[in-house]
C-alpha cells in the first residue's frame, strides 16, 4: 500500500531567492531595518513565491464547520444548534469573516465537514459532511481512523482548490460549538500540559464553566491521551480541526503560504507541524488570541503573531484582519525603489 498523501515531502522556500531578497532590502530607499518585521516578512514572501516581486492579490479563505459530541458534557455557553445557524449566516454574508472577505476581495468558501443537522444546498457552502458531529471523547474516540482521513482529505481538497484558483495566500477558519474543548484536549495531549493550563472561556463560560470544561478534558485525556499527533487528533479532535491540519499540509506541499488564525487553527497547525516539521516554513501566525491557552501554543510553535487585538471569534477573522500586513510587506518589497534607481545617496 502506498503511503498516505499527508506524508508526502514538503519543499522549502527558495533559499537563493531569500538571500537575494535580504540583499534587496538593504538597497531599498530607507534606513536599514527601518521597516522592522515588514522587511523580514517581505523577504520570506519573496522566497516562498520564488520572485523579488511577491504579490498577495489573490487570497483564498476556507472555513470548515463541524459539531462536537463533547458538548453533551456542558462545555459551551452556546447550544449546538448555533453551528448550523452560523453556517447559514456565512451563506448570507452576515458573519465577520464574510464581511472581511468581501472587504479584501478574497475568495470565501465554507465547507461543512460534520454539522449535526444536514443543511441542504446553501450558496457558497460545500457539503463534505463526514458524520453528524464527532463522538463524545469522554466515552469513545472522537472519530474513527477512516473519518480522520476523510477530514484531512477535505482540507487537502480545499488547499488544491485554492492553488488551482491562483491563491497566493490561504486562510483557514473554523466554526463548531465545543471546538475550543476539542482543541484544548488535543493540545494538552501533544504538549503534556494539564487541562487547567489550556482550557479557557471559549464562547463565554464563567469560572465555574471553565473549571467544568477542564475536568471534562482531563477525563478525556485519561482515556485517550496520545503523543503521536494524528492519533491525538483522531481521539480528541474535531472534523474541522483535522480539515485545517490537512489544508495546511497540502498548502505547504503545493508551495502556498498559509496564515494561521487563533486558538483552534493554531492547534491544527501544531498537529500538522508535529506530523511534518517542514510545514513551519510555510506558516504565518496572524494574532495572539484572547483565549488564554493560545499563548502556550504560539510558544510551542516558536511563532511570532502579527497582531494582538484581544480577538477570540474564530472563523479565520483574526487572520483576515492581519492579512493586509502581509500584503503591505509584499508590496513594499516588490515596488520600493533602490537607492540606485531613485538616485538617492546612501551616505
Amino acid at each position: 500500500m502506498s503511503h498516505p498523501w499527508f506524508d508526502d515531502p514538503i519543499p522549502g522556500p527558495d533559499t537563493a531567492t531569500l538571500a537575494a531578497a535580504h540583499e534587496r532590502q538593504a538597497q531599498l530607499t530607507k534606513p536599514p531595518g527601518s521597516l522592522g518585521r515588514l522587511e523580514r516578512l517581505g523577504a520570506t514572501l519573496a522566497a516562498m513565491q520564488g520572485t523579488q516581486q511577491p504579490r498577495l492579490d489573490q487570497v483564498w479563505i476556507s472555513v470548515f464547520a463541524a459539531d462536537h459530541g463533547i458538548v453533551a458534557e456542558g462545555v459551551s455557553a452556546f447550544p449546538q444548534v448555533v453551528t448550523a445557524e452560523m453556517v447559514r449566516n456565512f451563506a448570507r454574508g452576515g458573519a465577520a469573516i464574510s464581511v472581511l472577505a468581501q472587504e479584501w476581495n478574497a475568495r470565501l468558501e465554507v465547507v461543512n465537514v460534520g454539522t449535526v443537522q444536514a443543511l441542504g444546498d446553501l450558496p457558497g457552502v460545500l457539503d463534505a459532511r463526514i458524520a453528524a458531529g464527532t463522538a463524545n471523547f469522554v466515552h469513545e474516540p472522537a472519530m474513527s481512523v477512516e473519518q480522520l482521513h476523510d477530514a484531512l482529505t477535505a482540507g487537502r481538497e480545499a488547499a488544491e482548490r485554492a492553488s488551482i484558483g491562483g491563491a497566493r495566500l490561504f486562510i483557514g477558519g473554523e466554526m463548531g460549538i465545543g471546538n475550543t474543548t476539542s482543541a484544548a484536549a488535543v493540545a494538552c495531549s501533544l504538549l503534556g500540559l494539564p487541562a487547567a493550563q489550556l482550557a479557557g472561556p471559549g464562547t463565554g463560560l464563567d469560572a465555574a464553566g471553565v473549571a467544568r470544561k477542564a475536568l471534562t478534558i482531563e477525563r478525556g485525556l485519561a482515556r485517550h491521551r496520545a503523543d503521536r499527533p494524528l492519533v491525538a487528533l483522531q481521539r480528541l479532535g474535531g472534523f474541522e480541526i483535522a480539515a485545517l491540519a490537512g489544508a495546511y499540509l497540502r498548502c505547504a506541499q503545493l508551495g502556498v503560504p498559509a496564515l494561521v488564525d487563533g486558538f483552534i487553527a493554531t492547534t491544527a497547525a501544531l498537529v500538522a507541524t508535529r506530523h511534518q516539521p517542514d510545514l513551519a516554513a510555510w506558516l504565518f501566525h496572524a494574532h495572539r488570541s484572547a483565549e488564554p491557552g493560545h499563548r502556550r501554543l504560539l510558544d510551542a510553535l516558536d511563532a511570532q503573531p502579527l497582531l494582538d487585538l484581544d480577538m477570540r471569534l474564530g472563523e479565520g477573522s483574526g487572520a483576515a484582519v492581519a492579512m493586509p500586513i502581509l500584503r503591505a510587506a509584499a508590496a513594499l518589497h516588490a515596488r520600493m525603489a533602490t537607492f540606485a534607481e531613485a538616485g538617492v545617496s546612501q551616505s
